[in-house]
């Protein structure tokens, strides 16, 4: 914490450290400001956004149903595999449920190898978390996402889910600054210990 100075001041220490002047606390008076790396506080502030949100994602889960009974269309089954396939992708943990119909019921067997197919068409980046089981007239069985592969196929096709936006503090230097109002200058990790030493009176 340096004290309370003159904005142009406060720019000068940091076109002198070689960074920025960034407005932390506008609501404040005087306004607080920081100099540091803002690049790198956008970079590092992203990471943290993603990780916030993979981590929250890995306890929800999505339900893809298999249709009302056993005679859904292949073509609709390969839609909701799809459809898994962008919420594994997303690191949700996903729940398929196959509906059985009167007779059906005495073709069990075929709903395991319904299930079976699923989960090897997306064993590239998931695996079976709770193998397929009955439960009255329904069939499910919970897909989770392998954090390596899906990490794995994102490098090679550069790609990958967007971050969310971090909150941005404004930046002092965009401010068309009123009369020069005071702001108190926090010290920032990556300064030199030179370029923010006090040099007017603090308050």
């Amino acid at each position: 914490m340096i004290g309370v100075v003159e904005l142009e001041e406060a720019k000068r220490r940091a076109a002198d450290a070689g960074l920025d002047l960034v407005e932390i606390a506008a609501d404040s008076k005087p306004p607080v400001v920081r100099i540091m790396d803002f690049g790198k506080f956008k970079y590092e502030q992203a990471k943290k956004d993603k990780q916030q949100k993979t981590k929250s994602k890995a306890g929800e889960m999505k339900e893809v149903r298999l249709g009302r009974s056993m005679k859904i269309d292949p073509h609709d089954v390969e839609i909701r595999v799809n459809q898994a396939r962008q919420f594994l992708m997303e690191g949700y943990r996903v729940v398929f449920v196959q509906n059985f119909r009167g007779r059906e019921l005495a073709y069990k067997s075929k709903g395991d190898q319904r299930m079976a197919e699923i989960a090897e068409v997306l064993a590239d980046i998931g695996r079976v978390e709770l193998a397929p089981r009955m439960n009255g007239k329904r069939m499910s069985m919970i897909l989770v996402p392998d954090r390596a592969k899906i990490d794995s196929i994102k490098k090679k096709t550069g790609g990958g889910q967007k971050s969310a936006k971090p909150a941005e503090p404004k930046s002092a230097d965009a401010k068309a600054a009123p009369a020069a109002p005071a702001a108190p200058v926090a010290e920032s990790a990556p300064a030199p210990e030179a370029a923010v030493e006090p040099s007017v009176a603090q308050t």
